[in-house]
């Protein structure tokens, strides 16, 4: 093998690992939590990412931290009458035994309130989530270009959810 084609095959890996980041621990496993960039001024983010609950209890996702934003909720998207409606999600997030939820546009996702910067596509963020039933995990949330296509669900910043109310 010559070595442009075997640079072309790292590339290729090394682009699969960037976007397939995944944490695991005991029953829980987090795959690719990501957010987008914001505009500078902006003082809301968002987080997105799968939660898989591999143990035989449910697990419940209470809450999340993270050192660029003064608050992390967890909302859900709604629609009703042909209205978006976004509120939090009030007593946590349950993940049911054997099962596997996506925080995701358009569905449940975490807010990120009152940033301190703006997202800048290529950032890693530290992000602490709480669980009832399983143990606080670390894990971070990659920030990636608007024209990629995260979990196979392509959204504009057009088509996503107003958060200015926040």
């Amino acid at each position: 093998m010559t070595a442009k084609p075997i640079a072309a095959v790292l590339l290729m890996l090394l682009a699969t690992f960037a976007h397939a980041h995944e944490y695991q621990a005991d029953a829980l496993r987090i795959d690719h939590p990501w957010s987008r960039p914001t505009p500078p001024g902006t003082p809301i983010g968002v987080g997105y990412l799968v939660i898989t609950n591999t143990g035989s209890a449910n697990i419940t996702l209470t809450g999340a931290e993270t050192p660029r934003a003064a608050r992390v909720s967890i909302h859900q998207t709604t629609m009703k009458d042909g209205m978006m409606k976004m509120q939090p999600v009030d007593g946590g997030l349950v993940i049911p035994a054997g099962t596997t939820v996506e925080l995701k546009p358009h569905g449940h996702h975490l807010m990120l309130e009152q940033l301190n910067a703006p997202l800048a596509e290529g950032e890693r963020l530290p992000l602490k989530l709480h669980f009832k039933g399983a143990d606080t995990m670390d894990v971070e949330l990659s920030v990636e270009s608007l024209d990629e296509e995260p979990m196979g669900d392509k959204q504009s910043m057009d088509q996503e959810m107003d958060h200015s109310m926040h």
